[in-house]
């Protein structure tokens, strides 16, 4: 009888106690709170940390990967960026193809969700694509880092396989007299 009153105190004082154990939202729904659409990361995703105050999100994919939006997309296996409603800055760990470089994408915007554009900022322009591209977390393809120059990969991509040469097995496959004048006009 002794013990009563003990356990009533514990079980009373519990309920006034506030639950503060949260489960914790995928990096697809915490895009999709800061006005992002979920697919801007691919499904590769292991965890994520978000500081609080800073707004500095890290994302940890389970190994460096490439992605098909509009074009190709690279993933390092950390991503860096500071996530602020409707937008990724400074962002580091991601690279995006154009005309066969690989340019670092510095920063994702989204102004007016309702326009249906996401912003991407790679360094020398910014690209406007359809949030549409966007909506599902794409799947990861696995990033070969032993990739010989001028050699075709070949890549399983659900039911089929897609053929990626690479920017020196499309510069070995021209005519030797030509890639200079290619690594000249690069440079103007």
């Amino acid at each position: 009888m002794a013990n009563l009153p003990l356990l009533f105190l514990i079980t009373f004082s519990s309920l006034l106690l506030p639950i503060t154990s949260k489960t914790p939202i995928s990096i697809h729904h915490l895009l999709l709170q800061h006005g992002l659409p979920a697919g801007l990361l691919p499904k590769a995703v292991e965890s994520y940390k978000l500081d609080q105050t800073t707004g500095l999100l890290e994302v940890y994919l389970d190994r460096p990967c490439y992605a098909k939006y509009d074009g190709l997309a690279f993933f390092d296996q950390v991503i860096r960026a500071n996530l602020s409603y409707g937008a990724l800055r400074g962002v580091v760990g991601l690279k995006q193809e154009e005309l066969f470089l690989w340019l670092p994408v510095r920063g994702i915007l989204v102004d007016y969700p309702f326009s249906g554009v996401i912003l991407f900022d790679i360094g020398v322009a910014r690209k406007q694509l359809s949030l549409s591209l966007f909506e599902v977390p794409p799947e990861c393809r696995p990033a070969s880092s032993k990739l010989p120059a001028g050699r075709i990969r070949e890549v399983f991509n659900g039911k089929k396989v897609e053929k990626l040469v690479t920017f020196y097995g499309f510069l070995l496959g021209l005519s030797i007299p030509f890639v200079p004048f290619f690594f000249a006009f690069i440079a103007c």
